[in-house]
């Protein structure tokens, strides 16, 4: 997969995230949050790998974002905190799968449309 289409896709995300907070509050806009953190990784991911197959995207997006959930439970340090978040918070763990489900959907939809 070209990476182009992949980074502006990265860049559309970030787009979406910043957007949804600023335009709503609570909870929606933290777990919509939540799930386009976790699409953001799966396309760093693919930006990385770009022959990835999109179920091991989605698996690596999935398994980081829970992984940097967890760590919130140690503690994250002050200067990565507006990144990686500082509390852990369980139903996050959903709404990452949730985007990384997502992601996964639309990369396969991408390909199946590529192929043809």
């Amino acid at each position: 997969m070209s990476r182009s289409p992949v980074a502006l896709a990265a860049l559309l995300t970030i787009a979406l995230g910043l957007g949804v907070r600023l335009l709503w509050d609570g909870p929606v806009s933290k777990y919509a949050g939540d799930a386009l953190y976790t699409v953001l990784i799966y396309l760093l991911v693919v930006l990385v790998w770009p022959r990835v197959r999109p179920w091991a995207a989605a698996l690596t997006a999935a398994a980081l974002s829970w992984a940097i959930e967890f760590a919130q439970l140690a503690g994250i340090p002050p200067a990565l905190q507006p990144l990686l978040g500082s509390t852990f918070n369980p139903p996050d763990l959903f709404w990452y799968v949730v985007g990384a489900v997502t992601a996964w959907a639309g990369h396969t939809l991408w390909l199946s449309r590529a192929l043809r």
